[in-house]
């Protein structure tokens, strides 16, 4: 911590003074609208965040240094270039003015900064350097070249647009006009004659219509008209045959003649009262009735012809108009055939006029728009000449300073804290993760078996003390059941199963080994044995354990190795087959060791532990890493598995400079799933 605060005090100290100016400007989401027409520029997004990140990546851009390079002529001002250190790298550059340049934009990009004020469309930019008045100048100057390049920009992009729009107007006008006279020739080939349609109520002019459709509708009205005339005429003819026809009925001379009739029946019926027919006056009488009636039917059949008349000149003119219209249908029909290819012509005149007018008015409202400058971003605060420097701040330094020590020197403690996790001293076994040391096991750089069968060996020495602790832990001594497991593969877990096994044998007992390794088994390859029976067979049903159990092994002990790796060995485990099958060799032996997979990641291993008597953990000296054995231990303790202690192996006693020495090497190193080299 010292030696940092010394180091800030020296660097402060020797420090040139750097000054910083800061104009603030305000970037508007829009520019005011003047004319009521958009640019070609979008001055609307859904997202603002784009727009505003765009204009900070163009506030710090090399184009934009350029051009205040340019108007402050930084490129020939000896101060700034001596402020800003390039005295030797412009040397280099000779002459070349484009290299000279470049090297002075890469300066002002470096010492520029823009900030961004949140929840507001205020921006500063800050320039920083050892001149308070040219980095005043510098600041303001960025502000107004970045406020002209943005209204260039505008005025570019209309031009620009302008210019396209010219040229597609020129191309669709000649497609709309070349559009059209196909059209027009089409029409004038096959005689079709559209009518100008009627314009609706709003000004907009309706579809053509074709003669041959006007005049369709029209004689099929008179049709209609004419039929219902007949109709008319044949109910009257039907009328006069019953003699009440209505014409007949208010003919005034007809009603006429009925009632002179009617008087002259009436004088008739009073002479025959007092008189006989045959007197004069009632003879005279009776001929006048009779003229009479004859006269009134004389005039009913004029009225009974005359409609007659009438109906066949209604039947004659309803069957011209049919056969009319029907010459016109066939005529509409031909021409409806005719007129797919018109109506294509149509649509693409129709299309293009659209386009035509549509790119028109867009070109238009863009030359309204043009002549009209607009600009989003104006200046709020020029910047001032500082007045004193912004860095070095020597308080700041020295309390910057002081922190970093403190955290520097509190960093170096956790990682070595960290690297020192791991266990190198058989002595911290039971203080790190509580469990009680059996035995520790030294590192060798032999044929680890070979040396377990050599009883003169250290390795085999080491675990017959750990056997002979074993006998120990109970009052019946080695437990019946012990399963051995690690935290991790390559811990040493597979060679003390098979070293515990054979020194329990060894010893007269009846000794079995099992390889619980469901899901990577290598003991059988320690043993020079066969896998193709074994646990995962029992499990999954078969009873025949002996067939599976193999003997007389150079060894001593009995093995059952895994058989065929099973896809669910944790539901295998879970079932009641393990507690019987363990329960059956409980009979057939003194003592069962149990090589199962190691703890993380599998559920195999707190299975298993749950139903044997005891259990065995083994770690890996300077390996394992204490919080995951622990993980490894708690998980062991939720399934109630009794962790009699632990085993210590590879074991380096002058890595560890312990008071354990067996000057032995030993090393393992391979992943979960291949096999543990021997």
């Amino acid at each position: 911590m010292a030696a940092a605060v010394g180091l800030a005090t020296i660097l402060t100290l020797l420090a040139q003074p750097q000054f910083t100016a800061t104009t603030r400007i305000e970037i508007a989401r829009a520019s005011a609208r003047i004319v009521n027409v958009d640019a070609v520029e979008p001055e609307g997004a859904a997202v603002d965040q784009e727009f505003y990140q765009t204009q900070y990546g163009l506030l710090g851009s090399a184009s934009l240094a350029g051009r205040v390079m340019r108007k402050l002529r930084l490129a020939d001002n000896e101060g700034f270039i001596a402020d800003m250190g390039l005295e030797s790298v412009i040397e280099e550059k000779g002459n070349d003015r484009a290299a000279r340049e470049a090297e002075v934009v890469k300066a002002l990009v470096k010492n520029v900064s823009i900030s961004p004020i949140r929840l507001s469309r205020l921006v500063d930019i800050s320039f920083t350097g050892p001149d308070p008045v040219l980095a005043a100048r510098i600041s303001n100057s960025w502000a107004e070249a970045f406020i002209e390049s943005n209204i260039e920009r505008r005025f570019e992009s209309t031009a620009f647009a302008r210019d396209f729009l010219e040229k597609r107007l020129d191309d669709v006008r000649q497609r709309l006009e070349e559009s059209e006279r196909q059209l027009v020739g089409y029409a004038s080939q096959q005689a079709i004659i559209n009518l100008p349609g009627a314009t609706s109520e709003n000004g907009d002019l309706g579809r053509d219509r074709s003669l041959v459709s006007e005049n369709l509708a029209f004689l099929n009205n008179e049709l209609a008209e004419a039929t219902a005339a007949r109709i008319s005429a044949e109910a009257r003819v039907r009328s006069a045959r019953g003699g009440s026809s209505s014409e007949a009925l208010t003919n005034i001379a007809i009603s006429g003649m009925r009632e002179k009739l009617a008087e002259v029946e009436s004088e008739y019926s009073r002479l025959l009262t007092e008189f006989s027919p045959e007197y004069p006056a009632a003879k005279s009488l009776a001929a006048q009735a009779e003229r009479l009636r004859t006269s009134i039917a004389l005039e009913e059949n004029r009225i009974g012809s005359s409609i007659s008349n009438d109906l066949a000149a209604a039947a004659a003119r309803e069957r011209s108009l049919d056969a009319r219209v029907e010459n016109l249908k066939d005529q509409f029909l031909d021409q409806r055939r005719r007129g797919i290819q018109y109506n294509i012509f149509q649509r693409e005149v129709d299309t293009n006029r659209q386009l035509y007018d549509g790119l028109l008015q867009r070109y238009k409202e863009i030359g309204a728009a043009a002549g009209i400058g607009s600009n989003n971003v104006s200046i709020v605060d020029e910047a001032k000449v500082p007045d004193r420097p912004s860095s070095p701040r020597p308080a700041l330094n020295l309390a910057l300073a002081l922190i970093a020590g403190l955290g520097l020197g509190v960093i170096i403690a956790l990682i070595r804290d960290q690297l020192d996790e791991s266990i190198s001293d058989p002595g911290e076994v039971e203080g790190r993760i509580g469990l009680p040391l059996l035995g520790v096991v030294p590192a060798v750089s032999a044929d680890r078996i070979d040396e377990i069968r050599d009883p003169k060996s250290g390795l085999a020495e080491a675990y017959l003390s750990i056997e002979t602790n074993l006998g120990f832990v109970t009052d019946h001594g080695v437990p019946r059941s012990l399963m051995v497991t690690s935290t991790r593969p390559a811990e040493g877990k597979s060679t003390t199963s098979f070293a515990l096994a054979a020194w329990i044998a060894r010893r007269g007992s009846r000794t079995l080994l099992i390889d619980a390794d469901l899901r990577s088994p290598s003991m059988h390859e320690y043993l020079g044995a066969q896998n193709e029976g074994g646990l995962s067979n029992y499990l999954s049903g078969s009873d025949d354990l002996d067939s599976l159990i193999q003997r007389d092994l150079s060894d001593r002990f009995d093995f059952l190795s895994t058989g065929p790796s099973p896809p669910n060995a944790a539901d295998l485990l879970r079932g009641d087959r393990l507690k019987k099958l363990l329960a059956i060799l409980a009979d057939r032996y003194d003592n069962v060791v149990i090589d199962a997979p190691p703890v993380m990641g599998l559920a195999d291993a707190p299975i298993i532990a749950s139903n044997v008597e005891a259990t065995v953990f083994v770690l890996e000296a300077q390996g394992i890493k204490t919080r995951l054995a622990e993980r490894a231990i708690e998980r062991l303790r939720s399934s109630h598995a009794n962790i009699i202690g632990a085993i210590l192996t590879k074991f380096n006693a002058k890595a560890s400079q312990s008071g354990y020495d067996y000057g032995y090497g030993y090393g393992y190193g391979v992943r979960y799933g291949e096999q543990e080299k021997v």
